[in-house]
């Protein structure tokens, strides 16, 4: 599938703690929310559009990548995965409105991050180039993202090569613990692409919209898990190898999981993401 027409968006604060760790509560302040438990905010990661204002221009360049993660030419000591799933979903509009989303696919995703202090934006951490987000070659079909449809049955699963040391990175998480998930979670994305202003570290979502002439499809990440103390303190260096695994957890245990990650082969009913970062 080639996702060079879809617009990106990602979901922040949406699996409680992760924003904690990665250092990033802090940048939410500001935001308001309806329940302790609701994402703060979406953010974009690619907007396919060559009219987008000076500092916006940064998001036309298409960052997803399932086998490599570009190592920022300036440098980073703080450069982390985050393993999270990835919807495909159809968009629908009525007005210049968003209507629907329509999930298509769902698959690992890895949210490659520079934790940046001085950020104004989140998504100023997000795309530097080329090849700086993951998203796996193997997406699984969604018929449904009811209760109780077959995304439910899976689970996050991330870890961290470097030479012959290997790590888990992320902790073994179910779909099922996100904050907000199923239609509750389309429709408060649904809200956030027509409504979410320029404030604080959130970006003027409809207006990215409108600069990209009102795609049909996106790609979403709907949020980190958490990590692992280990993952925590530990960053990517050139040479390193992420994965994020995405698997159905009635089929597979977290050790055959491990094993597989181990040896970097995967069956096709598992979303892997293996990136080695150059």
């Amino acid at each position: 599938m080639d996702f060079k027409h879809a617009i990106g968006f990602g979901v922040a604060g949406n699996f409680a703690g992760h924003l904690e760790q990665a250092g990033e509560a802090a940048d939410f302040i500001t935001v308001k929310t309806e329940e302790a438990i609701q994402p703060k905010a979406i953010f974009p990661f690619y907007v396919p559009s060559q009219t987008l204002n000076p500092e916006h221009q940064f998001l036309s360049i298409f960052p997803l990548s399932h086998n490599q993660i570009h190592f920022p030419e300036q440098g980073a000591d703080n450069l982390q995965i985050e393993p999270e799933i990835a919807l495909i979903c159809d968009i629908e509009y009525s007005d210049k409105k968003v209507t629907a989303l329509i999930p298509r696919f769902f698959g690992a995703y890895n949210d490659c991050s520079i934790r940046r202090p001085n950020a104004k934006k989140i998504s100023e951490k997000k795309n530097w180039g080329t090849n700086t987000k993951g998203l796996s070659a193997t997406l699984l079909p969604l018929t449904s993202f009811d209760l109780d449809s077959e995304i439910d049955q899976f689970y996050i699963a991330c870890f961290h090569k470097r030479n012959e040391t290997f790590n888990e990175y992320g902790i073994n998480s179910p779909a099922l613990g996100y904050s907000y998930f199923h239609h509750k979670l389309l429709n408060w994305i649904i809200d956030k692409m027509n409504t979410q202003p320029d404030l604080g570290p959130m970006n003027d979502i409809p207006a990215l919209i409108e600069k990209a002439n009102y795609p049909k499809q996106a790609v979403i990440s709907i949020g980190a898990t958490r990590y692992t103390e280990f993952g925590e303190r530990n960053f990517l260096q050139v040479g390193d190898v992420s994965i994020v695994v995405v698997y159905n957890a009635k089929q597979y245990s977290a050790e055959d999981i491990a094993e597989m990650a181990k040896k970097e082969q995967f069956p096709n009913d598992i979303s892997a993401l293996i990136q080695k970062v150059v």
